[in-house]
């Protein structure tokens, strides 16, 4: 869609240029911002003129994705186990030409319930690292960078710069399970589990308006489980649109939650 309200194209090449002026609007992929008219767009700031690589391997084994990663990219980091990646991905349900722009910053920064790189990376405890106007930069939590649907945690002239994955998080074995109304629908509950040496560690997305991390015991009883969804459910709320209604996603997010517990403890529910 053309945007024709925007007056103004920067394509900044140091930090200082990326602070928007006033009706400016970073751009990154773009597959959402030229989705739809943004009537209050009247310039925009080409993050992509930064040049940032799109993974580094970090000293722990772990992966530093720039917010600027195409999810065509993540799906070719040198992750230690493939899988979870593309399946992330692949929820996503776009086109490969799609998944060639969309970024992984732009997932985030949308703060979707079913954004599947807001999964990927809470799943894999992963950091958000956001740059400050001043200079500085603060880390923080993916389960915490998304507050809500649609809200995020970046203040007035904040940049996303990346999200860094941890080692010992991307060797864990993983499971996953994901619930649509159709085949082809948007993820309506998606549930990954990791499995750490003390405990499974459940990320609930896409049936909550933001992402819930639950810590479990490394061979959670089916009850446990169930106690903790609804917990979680009952703290947050479940989420509620076109997409599913709030009882039959709290029931997939059930089931899923302990599918993915008997596939990582061999403990059948």
């Amino acid at each position: 869609m053309d945007l024709a309200w925007v007056e103004s194209h920067r394509s900044p090449e140091s930090r200082s240029g990326l602070v928007p002026r006033p009706g400016e609007r970073l751009l990154a992929g773009g597959t959402w911002l030229f989705s739809e008219p943004q009537p209050d767009v009247t310039g925009l700031v080409d993050l992509t003129a930064m040049n940032w690589e799109p993974w580094e391997a970090l000293p722990d084994g772990g992966l530093r994705l720039a917010a600027t990663c195409t999810v065509q990219q993540a799906r070719q980091a040198p992750w230690p186990s493939p899988v979870l990646a593309r399946q992330c991905a692949d929820a996503l349900l776009m086109s490969f030409k799609v998944q060639a722009a969309a970024t992984v910053g732009g997932n985030l920064c949308l703060g979707l319930p079913a954004g599947a790189m807001i999964a990927l990376t809470a799943a894999l405890a992963g950091e958000a690292v956001v740059w400050t106007p001043d200079g500085a930069e603060r880390r923080t939590p993916v389960a915490a960078f998304v507050r809500d649907a649609g809200v995020v945690d970046l203040g007035p002239g904040e940049v996303l710069r990346a999200v860094e994955l941890p080692g010992r998080a991307l060797r864990a074995p993983t499971a996953f399970r994901r619930a649509a109304l159709t085949s082809y629908g948007r993820s309506a509950a998606l549930v990954i589990g990791r499995r750490e040496s003390d405990a499974v560690v459940l990320t609930l997305t896409a049936s909550v308006p933001r992402p819930v991390v639950l810590v479990l015991p490394p061979a959670p009883s089916a009850g446990a489980v169930r106690r903790a969804v609804a917990d979680a459910g009952n703290d947050v709320g479940w989420y509620d649109d076109p997409h599913g209604a709030p009882d039959w996603r709290a029931a997939q997010t059930d089931l899923l939650a302990a599918e993915v517990c008997a596939e990582l403890t061999g403990v059948v529910a």
